[in-house]
C-alpha cells in the first residue's frame, strides 16, 4: 500500500512539473530553450511563413525573456536567435531576395544606407548556400559585442557581420510594420 501511495506522490509531482519538450510547427521542432554565448533563451514563440498558399518555412524567434510586443521584441539586450527551418526546397538566392525585400520594406531609407554593406554581405552570404533542401535549419544568431553569426545544420557560415543595431533591422523583416508574413509575426510575439 505504501508502495502504491508513494507511486501516486511520484505521478502527482511528475505531472506537475513543467513541460520542457520542444514544439512542434508543421514538421520542424523548436526546443524550448537554448544556449547562445553561455545565455540562456527561451522560445519566444514560433510559427510559418506562408507565401501565396504554400508553407514556406517554420520559424523560432529565441529571446533572453518572452516579450508581446514587437518594441520590445526588437529592443530586448542580449543575445537572440531566429531558427528557420525549411518547409520546402529553396535556392540561396531566392532566400537572399526576400530578405533584401523583407528588409527594404522595413527599414527608413537612411538605414538601409546605413546598413547596405553588412546587408549585402549577408546577401552574398546566402547565395553560397545553392538550393537549400527542405528540412535545413538557418540559424541567425545575435551575439552580444560580436555580431551576426549564421549557420546551416549546426555549420558556421561566412563570417560574423558586427553590430547588435543590424541585427535589430534585420528582425524587422519578421517583426517590423511590413512583415514579410503578419500571422507569423503574430505568432513570433507569442500570439498563437
Amino acid at each position: 500500500m505504501k508502495s502504491f501511495a508513494r507511486s501516486l506522490v511520484l505521478a502527482a509531482a511528475v505531472a506537475a512539473m513543467p513541460a520542457f519538450a520542444a514544439v512542434q510547427v508543421k514538421s520542424a521542432k523548436f526546443e524550448d530553450t537554448i544556449q547562445v554565448a553561455g545565455q540562456p533563451l527561451v522560445l519566444n514563440g514560433a510559427g510559418v511563413r506562408v507565401k501565396l498558399v504554400f508553407d514556406v518555412y517554420a520559424a523560432g524567434l529565441y529571446l533572453p525573456a518572452k516579450v508581446h510586443s514587437e518594441g520590445k521584441a526588437l529592443s530586448a539586450t542580449g543575445a537572440k536567435n531566429m531558427q528557420i527551418v525549411l518547409l520546402r526546397d529553396l535556392t540561396g538566392e531566392k532566400f537572399a531576395e526576400a530578405m533584401v525585400e523583407g528588409f527594404k520594406a522595413n527599414n527608413t531609407d537612411a538605414d538601409i544606407a546605413k546598413f547596405q554593406g553588412k546587408l549585402d554581405q549577408l546577401r552574398n552570404l546566402m547565395l553560397t548556400f545553392g538550393t537549400v533542401k527542405e528540412g535545413t535549419t538557418i540559424n541567425m544568431t545575435s551575439v552580444p559585442g560580436v555580431g551576426l553569426r549564421v549557420s546551416v545544420n549546426g555549420q558556421p557560415k561566412g563570417v560574423e557581420i558586427p553590430g547588435d543595431d543590424f541585427y535589430q533591422a534585420m528582425l524587422k523583416i519578421w517583426l517590423g510594420q511590413k512583415p514579410v508574413d503578419s500571422d507569423l509575426k503574430e505568432a513570433l510575439l507569442g500570439g498563437h
